[in-house]
């Protein structure tokens, strides 16, 4: 029996913003902050275009039609980069940032993985409509004729490379071909319509993509493992709460670099879920952390290795 997929169907649950919770995990996020305002003006000005309109009025008010090329971009932005990098987390968190920034409620939809299907014959291309229906529904009830959004919509889709894989791969089943346009029609209806709402697509292989998505994106943002100074900002507060020295901290950080044999360091979700946890929970609960043993920890706790594109 064929049912019409619900909301729960098709959305692993529904965020709304402004929220202080993921305000915090968006703070949480330091060496991002270039990515994090980036992204905020991008969706920003997909969501409420009004807001370029004024700030053209305040600054530039002899600009007529040289906004046009700024306002019609896709309402499409890809995060890619290696695993751990943080670019879910800023795609969960972004929209309190915006809907703070634009004075507006954001709804964050983010695409269930179940959105795949099970591989029945158009399974995978009704699901993907079925999202884009309810993104579209609900943006259009937030479009204002004139003047400011009366709130966003932003469609998140994590893993995109499993969903949206470039057609040109010589083993891609006919259904996933059908899904890919059935997502490429998705965001082209959300752009035709001037709808205030935007699609966030996360992979950790952007050569996988499909090349069509790849050049309807407004922005392609590429994040990388953090380097000494992100991981300095990240840990010198934890550690030195704990009572490291910045000599100390420092020992940390390099041991969390790159280093011979090992070319990679760790990623964010390295430092943040794994070493500053297995750091404490070493000394829990019965003596206090010591730095030399917690750089026994950090030299010893493997990075993840960096994801590995194939070729198609």
């Amino acid at each position: 029996m064929n049912m019409k997929p619900t909301l729960d169907d098709l959305f692993e649950r529904r965020l709304t913003f402004p929220d202080p919770l993921a305000r915090q995990r968006l703070a949480a996020l330091v060496g991002l902050d270039d990515h994090k305002q980036r992204l905020m003006k991008i969706l920003g000005l997909l969501i409420n275009p009004d807001g370029l309109k004024k700030w053209a009025q305040a600054h530039h008010p002899q600009l007529n039609g040289s906004l046009s090329s700024i306002l019609r971009r896709p309402p499409l932005v890809v995060l890619a980069g290696d695993v751990g990098s943080g670019k879910t987390e800023l795609a969960e968190t972004i929209g309190d940032e915006v809907a703070r920034q634009e004075n507006i409620d954001v709804t964050l939809f983010p695409l269930s993985l179940a959105t795949r299907g099970q591989g029945r014959v158009g399974e995978m291309t009704q699901l993907i409509s079925a999202a884009f229906d309810h993104t579209v529904a609900d943006a259009s009830k937030l479009k204002a004729a004139t003047g400011k959004s009366r709130g966003g919509i932003i469609l998140l889709v994590d893993e995109a490379d499993a969903l949206a894989q470039s057609r040109e791969a010589a083993q891609m089943h006919h259904e996933d071909r059908a899904g890919v346009n059935a997502f490429i029609r998705g965001v082209d209806r959300i752009g035709n319509g001037s709808l205030p709402a935007a699609v966030i697509m996360c992979t950790n292989r952007l050569g996988a993509l499909d090349p069509a998505l790849r050049r309807r994106a407004a922005d392609i943002l590429q994040f990388q493992r953090p380097d000494d100074a992100q991981r300095r900002a990240l840990l010198g507060r934890p550690l030195g709460e704990l009572g490291f020295s910045a000599t100390q901290i420092e020992q940390v950080v390099t041991a969390t670099g790159p280093k011979t044999g090992m070319p990679y360091g760790h990623t964010f979700s390295d430092l943040t879920q794994r070493l500053l946890p297995a750091i404490i929970l070493d000394a829990y609960p019965t003596k206090a952390v010591t730095p030399a043993r917690a750089i026994e920890i950090a030299k010893a706790v493997v990075p993840t290795p960096p994801f590995q594109e194939k070729s198609a």
